[in-house]
């Protein structure tokens, strides 16, 4: 029997871009060939997807952080990537490996240390690690929260006081702590849950952003399925006591572009200002890939 040559799409999973633009608001991938991350850049274990990523700029090099799905272990790795350019991406290594799922490897830097809050939802905790050797060795510092199952949380300082963003027992609440010092001890707000039944605009999307005195942060738009778009609010009011926000009018910041790499859904953003009116972000998303075979 001969067979048909056909020409065809299929599903693909996750995988990573860059997108630039004049603000985090309002950002494309023009000018990037994407995804510029996938499964097949990953050298040092048999990866299935990678997403999640996060990115810091030191010594004229960015470095990526992000998500590999090993089936090897069928659990997720952190690994990083590098870059001159914030364009063209090298794969690295895998960094942190634990017994249970790591991912959303949210990186920063406090006080010249450089700090990680991976997802580990699968041990009930938020966990602290610090560079010992940045960007290749990290160490477990302490845990933030412990008792349920956070997915996806964003640390971040304003006002003298540390913030943080999870979600637990689902996609649709979104919880609020805050703490004076890194390591706690964290209380829930009083306003907390910020959203309750609501997958639209609950779970954290990527990195809190504090820039010329506006606070920022992107989430997950769960709907009608994980892993959607992604929509920013601004923080209008932010206290111990009191908590506001507004939706921005340009939502939604990401969203599928129905062909390709990201075709399906995008659900992640990490931006950085690298001059006057210019910014880069690292995202992801899924889709579809263009594939040749036979048909009998």
């Amino acid at each position: 029997m001969r067979g048909v040559p056909f020409v065809g799409w299929e599903p693909t999973r996750w995988a990573i871009g860059i997108y630039t633009g004049d603000s985090p608001l309002s950002l494309s991938p023009s000018g990037t060939k994407n995804p510029v991350l996938t499964a097949a850049d990953v050298a040092d274990a048999p990866a299935t997807f990678v997403a999640d990523p996060f990115m810091l700029y030191e010594n004229d090099t960015w470095y990526m952080f992000l998500e590999v799905m090993n089936a090897a272990t069928n659990q997720g790795d952190i690994a990083f990537a590098t870059s001159d350019d914030g364009l063209n991406w090298t794969y690295e290594q895998i960094v942190l490996d634990e017994p249970f799922h790591l991912t959303y490897p949210y990186v920063f830097k406090w006080q010249d240390e450089y700090y990680m809050v991976p997802e580990s939802h699968e041990v009930d905790s938020i966990r602290l690690y610090r560079a010992v050797d940045f960007p290749t060795e990290w160490s477990f510092v302490g845990t933030l929260l412990e008792g349920s199952g956070y997915v996806d949380s964003a640390v971040f300082h304003f006002n003298s006081m540390w913030w943080l963003f999870t979600s637990f027992g689902g996609s649709d609440t979104l919880h609020l702590y805050c703490a004076d010092e890194l390591l706690g001890p964290w209380i829930e707000h009083p306003e907390s849950p910020i959203i309750e039944g609501d997958a639209n605009i609950a779970r954290p999307g990527g990195r809190v952003l504090v820039f010329d005195g506006r606070i920022i942060r992107y989430t997950q738009d769960d709907e009608p399925t994980y892993g959607n778009q992604v929509r920013a609010f601004e923080i209008t009011e932010l206290t111990t006591t009191s908590y506001e926000e507004k939706e921005v009018s340009q939502n939604p910041i990401l969203e599928p572009s129905g062909t390709g790499w990201n075709a399906r859904g995008m659900h992640h953003i990490d931006p950085h200002q690298v001059d006057e009116g210019k910014w880069i972000a690292c995202v992801d998303g899924y889709g579809d890939r263009l594939v040749f075979g036979l048909k009998y």
